[in-house]
């Protein structure tokens, strides 16, 4: 392929007078002439195996001309992914020059010229310098120096150097293979945590995530170490894979170097990771292009994630295997469990070849034994291939079998284990074929900067999420949700719950409803009772409600209470429903939860646990709501404050004391008090770390601006508003007050920092104009790649003096500086909001009114508001 470009070195080195301008432009050209091949779907292993083959050349080119005709001495070894003649378009050039002594003084001016020459030509070359003795050195202290070093080829100089090197690092010498075995599997371990055990994240990394390319270099290294093979059919000649196996890795392995290379070309770099910004151009690269851009981006990452889940797979198996092979006694005897499973050093097995053909529900029953025995490690890799060889049994005939029902239920009813086994599930292809349903959320993309997981992923890191809230050892991580969850006696209806709860996702229409009517079905098949399978349909037809009520509406509302409490009806649906919440939205993204989410979250559950323990038909009395809160509120005041405090409450209405707990309300009153009212404005600032948000309250002269003035300064100030409270005193005062967050989504805590909030706050407000909105910060790269349209939603509630004004649009910094910029131009009063951000997307209400403090009904005042926001908002 490449064969008229190396001629053209050739000459070059020949010649001499051009060499250095000739083997540049000769080494841009092969890389288009790559991208060439690639876009005629030349085989991928024909374009990665002539890049190494030319940069071979080259280098044996370079090599000649450059360094001393007596370099006895030293030799010129490829490494690493060029050591197995692996070459993708931008990927590094390790080579290793190999001394036979100390003597690297006798060649350092020619090597010095030798790698500039490389660097000077744009090849990416990553060298290093040592003796024989200092490699074997390096390599018993290194797992990773003896990695590179069974991936070597000689280049040039005396291939005798190369010899004696891999004599001296050879498993009776060095690593053994048990060892090496061992190191290279923990190695692994780590790589997967460092990725949170995810293969299906949004945004993975091809070589490095789980199922990427080095799950595949793993099992290379393992054959080269054991087999001394450097191919991989070694594994089918040993009996390791059937040829059906082998070939599927091949062609999983095959994709994965046609993804890397396609980004390395569109990145010009070595980029290893999927990102947002590049799916759609190598969706397309990989014939998705009559399809909308998500649409084609889905439809890739879902052959993406099938092909690293068989990766997945595969390299469980084989590291099964090479584990009994390497590691194991062959002399172990094997305990029985029952007829159809034994245990052999700690790891299951069947006891037969014919025990999944012969009893089926077999295949379930492993699973089941696997959650019940805490002494067995995993399963043998035999039974591995068993069982993935046997999925086919899995058909409507199974499905309604009694036991295999029996199995799966009796699964989710254990203590230990129900997480694990799932997912093992999930990986062999057991969960998809025993739910159908299950099987259409599997590697299915959710193209958003909201979640960060696939929809199967996301479910069982939600499953997950629910267990770990029965775990001892993690009670201080959510103790409100371990203490709530200690007294349910079925836990399975909550994990059922989290199974079915976003199984109708991507079937268009509303998932909630279609799971519900899923979730129904398979509880009935799988004799739950008629109460407790409403229970779980239930959960999943509401499993977002709680969220929205909490993120979305006016919880310091009685009324919004008393709605909530109706929809919820019964202390045990409150009970799942919250646990269940919790859960979801920690496992969308773990970044996403935080303290403040939590503390909206758990006021929303005691304010509705009270309201059921008042009972639902019990008309809410507002006015005793207020004598209650002001009780408590003066019994945290000071003697001398409660004398003051009757004069200053009489200028609050009722709104005021419903809308603020007792510590606020004291808090505001001992500021108020102390202060000086006519050096407005008065501005306290108090960071709660319970609550989760930095509060914010002022106190001042109200005025048109005052609004967009202090979201001016907060956005200045580089903090995010998640919760406004807006309300003005009968003395035309303000008791406004703001929950921020810092950059860094958590509270402000420094003395300094809290300085420099009040200071700029009190010399923006005291503005009579509108403050100009500061140069808007960069938005994040994610965001950039996100594009919400701008969409409003008014309406006001029967006998309310108020209109909530829903906006959906693309978050990015200095949003709300905008949005109040606009509600003053358009003379609109903000009572409250309700800042939600959730991923690319901002969703947020304002209650609002015209300056009269009555609800907007004028329509074309409405559509006025709507064209000035999208107008300001779609710049």
């Amino acid at each position: 392929m490449l064969s008229h470009q190396i001629t053209e070195i050739e000459h070059a080195f020949e010649a001499n007078a051009t060499l250095l301008k000739t083997c540049r432009a000769t080494t841009k050209q092969v890389i288009e002439v790559l991208r060439e091949h690639l876009e005629r779907n030349t085989p991928i292993t024909t374009l990665i195996h002539a890049r190494a083959n030319f940069t071979d050349r080259l280098l044996q080119l370079a090599w000649q001309h450059f360094m001393p005709a007596d370099n006895h001495g030293i030799a010129l070894i490829a490494v690493g992914g060029y050591g197995r003649g692996e070459l993708h378009p931008c990927s590094d050039v390790d080579v290793l020059l190999l001394l036979a002594q100390e003597n690297h003084h006798d060649y350092q001016e020619a090597l010095s010229t030798l790698i500039t020459f490389f660097w000077d030509i744009g090849l990416e070359i990553g060298h290093s310098t040592r003796t024989i003795d200092e490699c074997v050195d390096e390599a018993t202290r290194d797992i990773t120096v003896i990695t590179n070093l069974i991936e070597t080829r000689h280049l040039a100089g005396p291939n005798k150097l190369l010899a004696i090197l891999l004599r001296r690092t050879e498993p009776d010498k060095v690593w053994s293979s048990a060892a090496f075995f061992e190191a290279k599997e923990e190695e692994q371990r780590r790589r997967h945590l460092k990725y949170h055990d995810a293969a299906y994240n949004l945004e993975p990394n091809v070589k490095e995530g789980p199922g990427g390319l080095r799950d595949l270099q793993m099992i290379s290294w393992v054959t080269r170490r054991y087999f001394n093979s450097e191919s991989l059919d070694a594994l089918v000649t040993q009996q390791f894979l059937t040829h059906e196996e082998y070939d599927s890795l091949i062609k999983a392995r095959d994709f994965l170097w046609r993804v890397r290379f396609v980004l390395h070309l569109h990145t010009k770099r070595s980029e290893e990771r999927l990102l947002f910004d590049h799916q759609e151009h190598v969706a397309k690269a990989f014939g998705h292009r009559n399809q909308s851009a998500n649409q084609a981006i889905e439809a890739f990452m879902k052959d993406y994630y099938i092909h690293i889940m068989e990766v997945s797979r595969l390299n469980e198996m084989l590291l099964q295997h090479f584990r009994e092979e390497i590691l194991s006694n062959h002399n172990s005897i094997p305990v029985a469990i029952n007829d159809r499973f034994q245990i052999t050093e700690a790891y299951l097995e069947v006891t037969g070849d014919d025990v999944f053909e012969k009893h089926p529900p077999a295949l379930l029953e492993l699973f089941l034994i696997l959650t019940q025995r805490a002494d067995i490690k995993g399963v043998r890799a035999a039974t591995i291939r068993l069982v993935r060889s046997h999925r086919h049994l899995i058909d409507d005939d199974f499905r309604s079998n009694p036991e295999c029902r029996e199995n799966f239920i009796t699964l989710l009813r254990q203590s230990h284990g129900i997480t694990h086994q799932l997912r093992r599930m999930n990986r062999y292809g057991l969960l998809a074929a025993y739910i159908p349903a299950f099987g259409n959320i599997v590697g299915q993309m959710q193209h958003d900067m909201f979640h960060v997981y696939t929809v199967d992923e996301h479910t069982l890191n939600v499953l997950r999420n629910v267990r770990r809230f029965t775990v001892p050892l993690f009670r201080d991580e959510f103790p409100n949700c371990s203490k709530i969850i200690q007294p349910l006696k079925k836990l399975e209806l909550l994990y059922l719950g989290a199974l079915f709860h976003d199984i109708a996702k991507g079937r268009g229409g509303d998932h909630s409803q279609l799971g519900k009517e899923d979730a129904y079905v398979f509880c009935q098949q799988h004799g739950l009772s008629e109460q407790d399978s409403n229970i779980v349909a239930w959960l999943v037809q509401s499993h977002l409600i709680m969220s929205v009520t909490a993120q979305r509406r006016d919880i310091s509302d009685p009324d919004v209470i008393a709605e909530f409490a109706a929809i919820v009806k019964t202390q045990t649906h409150l009970d799942y429903l919250y646990l269940l919440t919790v859960a979801d939205i920690r496992g969308t993204d773990p970044k996403l939860w935080n303290n403040w989410k939590d503390s909206l979250l758990f006021n929303l559950y005691n304010s509705t646990k009270q309201a059921l323990r008042c009972g639902l038909d019990q008309q809410v009395d507002k006015s005793e709501l207020v004598i209650d809160r002001q009780k408590e509120s003066l019994a945290l005041l000071t003697q001398h404050e409660r004398r003051q405090i009757g004069a200053l409450w009489q200028q609050f209405d009722d709104d005021y004391f419903l809308r603020h707990s007792a510590a606020e309300i004291a808090w505001h009153s001992t500021k108020i008090l102390a202060g000086d009212a006519t050096s407005a404005p008065l501005i306290a600032i108090h960071s709660d770390n319970e609550q989760g948000g930095t509060k914010i309250f002022i106190y001042t002269n109200d005025k048109d601006n005052l609004f967009a003035n202090t979201a001016i300064a907060l956005d200045q100030l580089n903090l995010n508003i998640i919760d406004a409270r807006i309300i003005t005193a009968k003395n035309g005062f303000t008791l406004n007050t703001y929950i921020v967050l810092g950059h860094d989504h958590h509270p402000v805590h420094e003395i300094a920092r809290i300085g420099d909030i009040i200071a700029t706050l009190k010399r923006i407000i005291t503005q009579d104009e509108i403050s100009p909105i500061p140069a808007t910060r960069r938005l994040s790269r994610r965001q950039k790649h996100f594009k919400t349209a701008t969409r409003l939603n008014f309406f006001s509630e029967s006998n309310s003096s108020i209109t909530v004004m829903e906006l959906n649009t693309n978050d990015r910094p200095g949003l709300l500086s905008r949005i109040g910029k606009v509600l003053m131009e358009c003379g609109i009063k903000v009572h409250n909001a309700k800042i939600g951000t959730f991923g690319e997307r901002a969703e947020d209400i304002f209650y609002i009114s015209n300056k009269d403090d009555h609800a907007i009904s004028d329509v074309a005042q409405l559509e006025q508001l709507r064209a000035a926001l999208i107008a300001a908002l779609e710049k």
